[in-house]
């Protein structure tokens, strides 16, 4: 499943997104839209689906990741540290659900989306 990702800022990024009960779950509440947030190099928005902590859910992820987290619920993008990182390595603030990953990660494009940029997400055609 493939789906894009619409900054307000002119950037857009494809994505693809896992058959997982989270994927699905993001998947089926296409399009929506939201205003992002930033914490180090993650970018976060609401996401109007909801799931539980999967198996395997865990705060460390990779770069390029999608995550659900579901306090929020938020739509996570992992690009680089994070403030809970004691490395490269992007560490969520708590285990989320890895449910898809960028196509193409470019790390400058998404550290230039600022915290009330809008955010449309749908599904690729």
């Amino acid at each position: 499943m493939k789906i894009n990702i619409h900054f307000q800022n002119n950037y857009s990024v494809e994505a693809e997104i896992f058959d997982s009960p989270t994927g699905r779950a993001i998947y089926n509440a296409l399009p929506f839209q939201a205003t992002v947030n930033t914490w180090g190099d993650e970018i976060y928005f609401p996401a109007p689906a909801d799931s539980g902590l999967e198996p395997g859910a865990q705060p460390e992820v990779a770069v390029g990741n999608l995550a659900y987290w579901p306090p929020m619920p938020a739509f996570c993008i992992f690009f680089g540290p994070t403030p809970m990182s004691s490395d490269t390595t992007p560490v969520a603030a708590s285990a989320v659900n890895v449910f898809g990953r960028l196509m193409n990660v470019d790390i400058e494009a998404l550290r230039s989306v600022p915290d009330g940029t809008e955010v449309r997400v749908e599904k690729a055609e």
